[in-house]
């Protein structure tokens, strides 16, 4: 069993940069794969980056390459997701979430656990 609770969200302009931080409990963290997802108003849930387990392998939606990089520190069971040169269409509700997994998934369905989420919202 894992919680998550994701927290670093918040108003910024375009061009800036937040760093989310999703925070996780339960004694296996360090052996999920984790992904961060985000889901815009009136819009589905898609998934932007994933790293594995070790924290190794990352992957990345096309839509925010270069710009985001995931990373995670086992030891403090956190997982977090820098992102730079924001763009108003990165305004959304971003979740953590966790699979008992090897390999990164970008299927939501595929995550067994998630956060609450937190709210980015980046004015033009």
């Amino acid at each position: 069993q894992v919680q998550l609770v994701e927290s670093g969200g918040g108003l910024v302009q375009t061009g800036g940069s937040l760093r989310l931080s999703c925070a996780a409990s339960g004694r296996t963290f360090s052996s999920y794969t984790m992904g961060w997802f985000r889901q815009a108003p009136g819009k589905e849930r898609e998934f932007v980056a994933g790293i594995s387990w070790s924290g190794g392998p990352t992957y990345y939606a096309d839509s925010v390459k270069v710009r985001f990089t995931a990373s995670r520190d086992n030891d403090k069971n956190t997982v977090d997701l820098q992102i730079n040169s924001l763009k108003p269409e990165d305004t959304a509700v971003y979740y953590c979430a966790a699979r008992d997994e090897v390999n990164i998934a970008t299927n939501l369905d595929e995550y067994d656990y998630w956060g609450q989420g937190t709210q980015v919202t980046v004015s033009s």
